[in-house]
């Protein structure tokens, strides 16, 4: 990190979600962040790899759902069991990184917290550090509350927006990509995506967040006092055997929040540092299809397909031989037991199948 930073440095790993939108081969016993989505290797292990020359292992944390605890010592051997976090259920971000930030402050009370999703996709690593370098230098010169905002390559209607000041006034980083935080903008339709691509002044919210642990704490407690109340039953079992009681406790009476909504759009010292290294959140089968190269047909295939007359489709095979004649454009996805084909522009729609299976107790599909 940058010479002038002595503050250690915590890297924050959220492998709490569900993945839902990457049914059939996201399931809850092996969601999304566990699963080998785009290149090699899992999109947890990518996520762990890229930070190993930024933290040593013992000051990466890992906030997961009690059930891939073991998933998430097997994929990440390197990583002390101790800085395993589980959660007994899903509460969004903040009291994720409420919990995440109360563990390390009992280590390492001058800190600062770098959370990042464990989910998404990276391409220029070397420019990624370079923004996380500057994203610390942020937080702790100004005791600012930072996220990491992505550079807009189309109107993406997947995505929520950071809307940012680039004028000089309190910005003492004016033209190093970084600026004050005017407004978060939740996921919009097209045409207001448009408008914010056109305005100059939106970039992609990336759900990614750096903060000194004590600051991340204290607007917790200024602005989420419920969530701030559970976490200090929790704090004096860090470390003790009854700490996952403490935690499941808490988490029966903490309500499901976003940092984003809970904290990010209240506070006043908000900057976001803008890069461009090649991100993606890998949110959809679409995106899969956008990142992955196809034939001179347009077809991109994993596993065993055999095609004839097929054109601009992504085929996923799984273990099983899938054969597609005469077909244009759709997505197939074959995994266990379940197949999912639809058309391309429709896989955020996969949802809502997981949803229904879900209502119908439909337990070995999910």
């Amino acid at each position: 990190m940058n010479e002038q930073q002595k503050l250690p440095v915590y890297v924050v790993v959220m492998a709490g979600g569900v993945g839902s939108r990457f049914w059939p081969k996201s399931r809850e016993g092996t969601p999304k962040q566990f699963l080998e989505i785009v290149g090699s290797g899992t999109m947890i292990q990518n996520t762990v790899e890229r930070i190993r020359g930024l933290v040593p292992s013992s000051q990466i944390v890992v906030v997961t759902n009690e059930r891939h605890k073991d998933l998430v010592l097997q994929q990440l051997p390197s990583i002390p069991a101790e800085n395993i976090l589980a959660e007994p259920v899903g509460r969004n971000t903040a009291p994720c990184i409420g919990l995440a930030a109360e563990w390390i402050n009992q280590r390492a009370p001058e800190s600062v917290m770098i959370v990042l999703p464990a989910d998404h996709l990276i391409r220029n690593q070397e420019e990624f550090l370079r923004v996380l370098d500057r994203g610390v230098r942020v937080a702790t010169e100004n005791d600012a509350l930072v996220t990491i905002g992505i550079h807009p390559t189309h109107p993406e209607t997947g995505y929520g927006y950071i809307q940012f000041d680039d004028t000089t006034e309190g910005n003492p980083y004016h033209g190093d990509g970084v600026s004050r935080v005017r407004a978060f903008a939740e996921k919009p339709n097209l045409e207001t995506a448009v408008q914010f691509i056109k305005s100059g002044d939106f970039v992609w919210n990336s759900g990614m967040f750096i903060w000194r642990t004590a600051v991340i704490l204290q607007a917790i407690a200024t602005y989420l006092p419920d969530l701030h109340t559970q976490l200090l039953n929790v704090v004096p079992t860090i470390g003790t055997p009854e700490f996952p009681k403490a935690v499941e406790l808490a988490y029966g009476v903490i309500r499901s929040i976003s940092i984003d909504y809970g904290v990010m759009e209240k506070a006043e010292q908000v900057f976001v540092v803008r890069g461009d290294f090649g991100w993606s959140d890998v949110g959809s089968w679409d995106e899969v299809v956008r990142l992955t190269p196809g034939d001179d047909e347009g077809n991109a295939f994993r596993g065993l397909v055999v095609a004839k007359d097929a054109r601009g489709n992504y085929i996923d095979a799984g273990d099983k031989v899938i054969a597609a004649i005469g077909v244009d454009d759709l997505v197939i996805v074959s995994s266990g037991n379940a197949v999912l084909i639809c058309r391309k522009g429709r896989s955020q729609d996969v949802k809502e199948i997981v949803d229904y299976l879900r209502r119908k107790q439909m337990n070995d599909l999910l």
